[in-house]
């Protein structure tokens, strides 16, 4: 049924008379006749009873009536709700990401700029974000790129750099750096291996031929930092991480040279409908973190 032939048949029931609703639409009192018949053939019953000149709703005419209004009103809900979303006033966002501190500064910007969008966040490991893409629990992801998928596209951010934190009271506190094999000479509390910021930690050592031992595995970076402010083990964390964080019970000693980085980026579907708010949030942080991470700006990659 056309939206048309129902506006139709609301003007001819606010008028109860075909010639004066054919002027209030703008067309002739025939076109509106032929519309209103169309529109009885289609629900298989008439709409009105015609007397002369005056005109009065049948059963079936009142029946529509209501769910007339009702559709009307639906309608222009939507377009109300489409046009707010393209002003970007309201509207969803869901975003997975490799660690919350990734993002917390930026977002707080978003949401001043645009208060009437409701930002999800769920920290993931890589691949549970990319997962989350894939079957559109998901709108946009931070990650640590790589992230090959041939559906996916992604766009570089800046580059992370691991540091190693330890408690404020152990006995390498005061060193100015700690290089890859004398990691394998601590006690250390580390993510799980899914998490890439383990991987990370991993692939650095097998170039080396060492292989860590952690004394635990945590999946959290605050639970890590615990451990390491009540000196049960060191902890190799994000740089950007840190900080976040209350230093005063802690240290941070960068790791020697070739110490494990990774860029940071934005990925999203390939084939997603890219609405306004996706469109501004990745906008957003692109131009967030040249002038609050002081990285270069990257192009664009697919």
């Amino acid at each position: 049924m056309e939206h048309r032939l129902l506006e139709y048949f609301l003007a001819v029931c606010e008028e109860l008379h075909f010639t004066r609703a054919a002027e209030k639409l703008g067309i002739t009192q025939p076109t509106l006749s032929h519309q209103i018949r169309l529109l009885e053939r289609e629900l298989g019953a008439p709409l009105f009873h015609r007397s002369g000149k005056k005109i009065t709703l049948t059963q079936a005419g009142q029946i529509l009536l209501g769910h007339a209004h009702r559709v009307i009103n639906e309608l222009k809900l939507a377009r109300q709700e489409i046009d707010e979303l393209s002003g970007l006033q309201r509207g969803k966002l869901r975003i997975g990401c490799s660690g919350n501190h990734l993002l917390t500064d930026a977002l707080v910007a978003f949401h001043r700029l645009y208060p009437g969008i409701e930002l999800t966040v769920t920290e993931l490991a890589t691949e549970e974000t990319r997962e989350g893409l894939l079957h559109n629990y998901l709108d946009v992801g931070v990650v640590f790129l790589p992230l090959f998928d041939e559906q996916l596209a992604y766009r570089p951010l800046y580059e992370e750099e691991l540091v190693l934190v330890i408690s404020s009271r152990h006995e390498y506190a005061a060193c100015p750096s700690i290089n890859i094999r004398q990691l394998a000479e601590l006690p250390l509390v580390l993510f799980p291996q899914k998490f890439l910021v383990r991987q990370m930690i991993d692939s650095a050592c097998a170039e080396l031929e060492i292989q860590l031992k952690p004394v635990m595995e945590l999946s959290t970076l605050e639970s890590q930092l615990h451990m390491a402010e009540q000196n049960v083990g060191g902890t190799i964390l994000p740089k950007s991480y840190i900080a976040t964080i209350d230093r005063r019970r802690v240290a941070i000693i960068p790791l020697s040279s070739p110490a494990p980085r990774k860029k940071v980026g934005l990925v999203y579907r390939k084939d997603t409908s890219m609405n306004p708010i996706i469109s501004a949030f990745i906008d957003h942080l692109i131009h967030f973190w040249p002038s609050n991470k002081k990285e270069p700006s990257s192009p664009p990659l697919q």
